[in-house]
């Protein structure tokens, strides 16, 4: 494919309400979006990368600049055929993954428009369907939390996953379960813990929780070994797996049970499908995380979920729960069985509000094979 021009945008996405975790409380989203024309069709990115460096090293701004000054006029250059080859292509610049995945997904979509398939059968596929969890902030009180669980119970979502920290942990699991003692339940730390906690940690088994996901340091293998030798419940790592190379080594070293794959974390869909499939090689199953993506990356999200080994249900909800205007059409909904259906379209399967995204578009970048023009 001759890719004619990358365009870089940045958008102020309002949340529809705040969403807290052990990092701290996000309101607004500032969404960067690539937008690759090439042979005529338009394949899109999005950029998971928080506003701050606090998930991991990168940063909406870190990330900006990187696809600016350096993958994007490399990626405009190349001669490239599909998506697969990005990772060699923009592999001179080192990590940078959240960027890096940004442009190597809207190859992958291009790709699956240029073939007239759907975006989900190019990735290999096989679910007409996904299973659907949410992921639910700390929030104020205990009697809020329950409020909002029984909602997106009522919604049909098949797993709710908690956000926690010390001190807003075991009392809150207890209580949850008093209410409801049979949903499947959860819960995230982002790296809360440390070692010394272990024993505290230990006590979440009495909540039949189906997994603690990243409970101590964001780049470790080791304790987590350590840990998960001590606990029933299964430990889901998130933040420690960047790539294959790192899923093989946490499943060698019986790190956790479950990984959580985010596009954006491992730096796009080549190596998603190959965390993938060395998890599913040795019996580890996997699930999509979710980074408060617009629909853009929601639907690249949808897609990569329907590959087989994601058999748990992923962060990969409606479109209403973050946002009152989503980007894309249709908006994403799931069935009062707790189910996205999965589209046939060729690419990712929903189109883009063009005339929305150019309204809040507060800054853009234009890139070209031999030019790189401000607009």
């Amino acid at each position: 494919m001759k890719i004619d021009a990358i365009y870089l945008r940045e958008l102020n996405l309002p949340l529809v309400r705040p969403f807290q975790t052990s990092f701290g409380v996000t309101k607004d989203r500032r969404v960067v979006l690539a937008e690759i024309h090439a042979e005529g069709l338009i394949g899109w990115g999005e950029c998971t990368a928080g506003e701050h460096p606090h998930f991991s090293e990168e940063s909406v701004d870190s990330c900006w600049h990187v696809i600016v000054d350096e993958l994007g006029p490399t990626l405009a250059a190349a001669a490239i055929e599909n998506g697969g080859q990005c990772p060699r292509i923009l592999g001179q610049v080192r990590g940078n993954r959240m960027a890096k995945a940004t442009l190597e997904n809207a190859v992958w979509d291009l790709e699956a428009q240029m073939k007239g398939t759907s975006l989900s059968e190019l990735l290999g596929g096989v679910r007409e369907t996904i299973p659907c969890g949410v992921s639910i902030g700390i929030q104020s009180s205990i009697p809020e939390l329950l409020d909002m669980i029984e909602r997106e119970v009522s919604a049909g979502y098949q797993r709710i996953k908690l956000k926690c920290k010390p001190g807003w942990d075991v009392n809150v699991f207890e209580r949850v379960r008093d209410k409801f003692p049979d949903i499947t339940l959860s819960c995230d730390a982002n790296s809360a813990y440390r070692l010394k906690d272990s024993d505290h940690l230990a006590s979440f088994d009495d909540f039949d929780l189906l997994m603690v996901e990243q409970p101590l340091w964001h780049d470790d293998f080791y304790y987590h070994s350590m840990l998960q030798k001590q606990l029933n419940t299964a430990i889901c790592l998130d933040e420690s797996i960047r790539n294959r190379r790192d899923a093989l080594a946490a499943i060698e070293m019986e790190s956790c049970r479950i990984i959580n794959i985010k596009l954006g974390r491992v730096g796009g869909f080549s190596e998603a499908i190959g965390v993938h499939n060395a998890a599913y090689e040795r019996g580890i199953p996997v699930w999509c995380g979710g980074m408060l993506e617009s629909g853009i990356g929601r639907s690249h999200n949808i897609a990569i979920s329907t590959l087989e080994n994601y058999v748990l249900p992923g962060d990969v909800s409606a479109s209403k729960r973050y946002w009152a205007d989503d980007i894309i059409e249709p908006e994403v909904t799931v069935s009062p069985t707790g189910e996205i259906a999965i589209s046939e379209a060729p690419g990712r399967g929903y189109e883009v509000r063009t005339d929305l995204v150019e309204r809040l578009t507060v800054r853009k970048h234009e890139i070209r094979a031999h030019a790189l023009v401000g607009i």
